[in-house]
Order: structure tokens, then sequence, then C-alpha cells
């Protein structure tokens, strides 16, 4: 029996745990020297990872066992974490018809925009891993990354990732070097995206620093990782992470660029829910109160709020009061994801949604599971249709 099971779900939010040396394999020889491995206690996780999986593809009792730790065993440990063979039989366990896959510590040398040989290397050679690891099973849908750094090489970037088989970006939550993301110059960016019907996204830790190092400095005893994992997030992370995708979409929405590219549709994935209906109130206000000396606001065609109900979807966090978020915000916006293998998501992240929804109408539940992220993935979704 799968973990889900009676209506379509389609998860939002996965990982794959890379392998030492992921990227390099990919890489062209110019990034090769410059990629580095990651820390060396991800390193001697992620060896010990493979060693395990050797151990479960020639061992069917030991790889029985595994699947038995689905939801409960995270990280590199995880079943499905690291080996899309593997992945393919968690999908089945899961009994989920599609899932978004992100990269976990591939981009964390690349992302910013301080070396741009590194940042672009990394990038084509991120994209062209995560196309490959999710080619074993249809339901594995490949999320890229794309720069903005330089606009020109920007559009480069995108267009090879859309020919290699991305179904989705992710762009960093931070404003490029020279320009914002909302200028002109990007325009044909955005252009590419609404052509190929493909989502960009907006991922935690891509923004940069979630709270400043001197606000951890309190004197106090240094907090433990979020229910003990490794690669997670911790509570002044939780209170400040919705300010880089927060600031970005605001520029997209009050500047115009959702206006200008109605079919543009962006995923703002695992950043938290409870700041999108006060946030969208806000932005209403904004453009009363700054109308009059702004004459922008006044040309856009709608309410900055119903750009973000058209066209941007949220994954809100498995502790968070679901049922709230649809009352201030609603049913529209929300998606399933479960950051699976991740810690974040929890060990039954079905479980606290479906409480969460029990007084819930089966339109609302559909939308959720299901719906929301039909709407954000457009056309990219049917090939995984069940």
């Amino acid at each position: 029996m799968p973990y889900a099971e009676g209506r379509v779900y389609y998860d939002a939010d996965s990982h794959v745990m890379e392998r030492e040396g992921w990227l390099t394999e990919y890489a062209e020889p110019s990034a090769r020297e410059l990629l580095r491995s990651f820390g060396a206690d991800k390193v001697q996780r992620a060896r010990r990872a493979e060693t395990d999986i050797r151990h479960r593809y020639d061992d069917q009792e030991r790889r029985a066992q595994a699947e038995q730790t689905l939801m409960t065993m995270k990280g590199w440990e995880s079943f499905g974490g690291t080996d899309a063979g593997e992945r393919s039989r968690a999908l089945d366990l899961l009994g989920f018809s599609a899932q978004l896959v992100f990269s976990t510590v591939a981009s964390e040398q690349f992302w910013y925009y301080e070396h741009p040989e590194l940042m672009y290397g990394g990038t084509r050679a991120l994209n062209r891993a995560i196309v490959d690891w999710c080619s074993v099973d249809r339901r594995l849908l490949p999320v890229g990354f794309v720069p903005l750094a330089d606009p020109e090489r920007s559009v480069a970037e995108l267009e090879a990732a859309i020919e290699l088989g991305c179904d989705g970006v992710i762009v960093p939550s931070v404003a490029p070097p020279e320009f914002s993301p909302a200028h002109p110059a990007y325009d044909r960016f955005w252009a590419t995206l609404q052509d190929a019907d493909m989502p960009f996204f907006l991922h935690v830790c891509t923004g940069g620093a979630l709270v400043p190092d001197a606000y951890r400095n309190n004197g106090r005893t240094p907090p433990a990782d979020f229910l003990g994992g490794g690669e997670n997030i911790r509570s002044k992370d939780y209170m400040g992470m919705q300010v880089p995708p927060q600031t970005f979409l605001t520029m997209l929405v009050l500047d115009g660029v959702f206006d200008r590219f109605p079919t543009l549709r962006c995923g703002c994935i695992e950043q938290g829910g409870l700041w999108v209906a006060p946030w969208m109130k806000q932005l209403d206000i904004a453009q009363m109160a700054f109308g009059r000396t702004e004459p922008d606001l006044r040309a856009l065609s709608m309410r900055p709020s119903d750009f973000v109900r058209r066209q941007v979807k949220f994954t809100a966090f498995f502790v968070e009061p679901l049922d709230w978020l649809i009352e201030q915000a609603g049913p529209d916006l929300f998606m399933f994801g479960t950051d699976f293998p991740h810690t974040e998501g929890g060990t039954d992240p079905l479980g606290a949604a479906e409480k969460f929804l029990a007084g819930s109408d089966e339109k609302v539940k559909d939308r959720f599971f299901a719906g929301n992220f039909a709407e954000l993935m457009g056309s990219r979704v049917a090939k995984v249709r069940p």
C-alpha cells in the first residue's frame, strides 16, 4: 500500500542528495578545476551512502529494510535520496504522480554573483546532472538553475536548460549586480520562460544569508539543527527566510513583469507561507498609497495581489496551519510538498496536511494536492499524468 492513495498527488518539493564529484562529471574542462567538493562531513556521508546503496542492490533483504525507513531516514542515508533507481522505486512507495527535483548542495559554491566563470560553469554542470538523474523516470521533473548576473548570458543558459530538458529553473532571489530583475534588460529572459511554458522557482538558500551572522552572536548556546538533521534551518532562519523571495517578487509585481508576461509563472518553494496573505495586502496598499506619485503603479492592469493569485504558487512548512493560510489567502496559492528526503519535511507531511484540511471540501483538497501544481507546471505536467 503506497504512502499516498485515493487521489492524484503532486510533490512540489523534493531533492537529490548529490554524490561526491557529481558536478565535475558533467562540467566542461574550464569549469572543472573551479568546482570543489562539498565539506568533509558531507563527503563522508555521501561516500557512506554510496556504499549502502551498493549493498542494497546486492542484498534484497537489506533493500526491503531500507524501504521501510522511507519517511523516517533523511539526507544521504535515505532510501531514494542519492540513487535515481532507488528514487523511482521510492515514488512507487510514496504514491505520487510527479515530483519536482531540486539539488541540495551542488549550487552552494556558485549561486552567488562573485565569480562569473564558476557561476556559469557550475550552472551548466548542474543542469546536465539533474536532467540526467531524473531521466530514469518520467515522474521526476528536473529543476535546473540559471543566474541573472548578465542578461544576455542568462538567456543563453536558460535556452540551454530548456534544450537539455529541465522542467523549471531556480533563479537567485537577490538583485543581480547591475539591474533589478524587473529591468527591461531581462524582458527577453522572462519572455523565453513564458514562451517555453516553463516556470521559474525561488528556493530557500539562494537569496543570501537568511539572518546576518551578527544576530547569531547572542552569547547563548548555539541551537541544534531542526529535528537533528544536518542540512536544515533554525528558528531565526525561519523568521527571516521570506525576506529575499518577498523582495524579489515585489519587484516583479510592482514593476510590471507579471503584467507584461501574463502567463509567466513562479513557484516559491520552502520559504514558508505565513507571510503570503499580509504581503499581498501590503502590495495593494502600496499601489493605493503611492500610485499618485508613481505612474507605473497606476498603469498596472490589475491589483498587485491579483498578479500573485494568477501567477505565483507557494509551499508552506508542514508545521504551519494550512487551513488558516488557505482561509486568509484563498485555495489557489498553496501546493503540497514533502521536501523529500530533507529533515524539514518531517516524517508525515501528508498526515500533517490532511489534519489541517480535515474540515475543507474536496475541491480545496484537490487544488492543494494536485490542481495548483498542475497550474504552475502547465503543459509540462501532461507527460506525467497517470
